[in-house]
């Protein structure tokens, strides 16, 4: 069997993924893209990776000899990646979020439903132990239909909003917690078939850090009302500690 090729672009996110696609009997990894040489010197060290086979710029990388591109960058640029990589009629993995803006999405949209390829959203928390074993609950009908499910996400990253050692604010100063809720709304919305349909969000204090933007506010709060009628609730910070959980869920049926 041929072996499908897979090229990474975003060193820093996106490393993990080459462990798993060089250890896999049906893939191999045949380049990698990063805007810093450092990085690619050491993956190709690591990976045996030829020079060839490293790129600094976006599109010569896209017109390597790769099958599927897989997307570890910031978020503000993947729609513009992976529109590239699906005219290219390259399979895309996108780290999530998809895009941080509702075209950015529209485009992504559009480009999978024109392109031969296609296009997959990297939501790890799905493929828990647990979230598996609930899926398997709710789809036999133990807990019947769900009208209610709410889930907390709250991961403190301040360091990643605001550079300790620059004091600078990074991209992530400018996108509020909850427009990262890929790990907490997805299982939902996995476990219940379902989709949004309404959402509105409360919450804008700034306390925990300083005002560098609306990634730094403290916590907000979402409610979402899907098309089955449901209705969910998803708390998210990226500021507040707490421990030692990071992700709650829960489920509510009408057994």
């Amino acid at each position: 069997m041929k072996k499908l090729k897979v090229g990474l672009v975003g060193v820093r996110r996106g490393s993990s993924y080459l462990s798993v696609f060089n250890n896999n009997p049906r893939t191999e990894i045949a380049a990698v893209c990063d805007l810093k040489h450092e990085p690619l010197v050491e993956i190709a060290k690591h990976y045996n990776l030829k020079d060839n086979m490293l790129f600094t710029d976006f599109y010569d990388f896209i017109n390597a000899d790769i099958d599927i591109v897989v997307l570890g960058t910031p978020i503000p640029f993947h729609a513009e990646e992976t529109v590239a990589a699906l005219e290219s009629n390259k399979h895309v993995l996108s780290e999530v979020t998809a895009s941080d803006t509702i075209e950015g999405c529209e485009r992504i949209l559009s480009a999978a439903n024109r392109s031969k390829a296609k296009y997959m959203l990297a939501e790890n928390c799905i493929y828990m132990h647990f979230c598996q074993q609930w899926k398997k609950y709710v789809d036999a009908g133990k807990l019947g239909p769900i009208y209610y499910a709410e889930a907390d996400y709250v991961h403190e990253i301040r360091s990643l909003v605001i550079d300790p050692a620059t004091d600078s604010p990074n991209w992530r100063a400018q996108r509020p917690p909850i427009h990262y809720c890929s790990h907490s709304l997805g299982p939902l919305l996995y476990l219940m078939d379902d989709y949004i349909t309404k959402a509105t969000c409360s919450g804008k204090n700034k306390t925990i850090i300083r005002d560098v933007g609306p990634g730094a506010i403290d916590m907000q709060v979402a409610l979402y009302e899907t098309a089955k009628g449901a209705t969910i609730k998803v708390l998210r910070s990226s500021v507040a500690t707490r421990k030692p959980a990071l992700c709650t869920y829960g489920i509510y049926g009408k057994t």
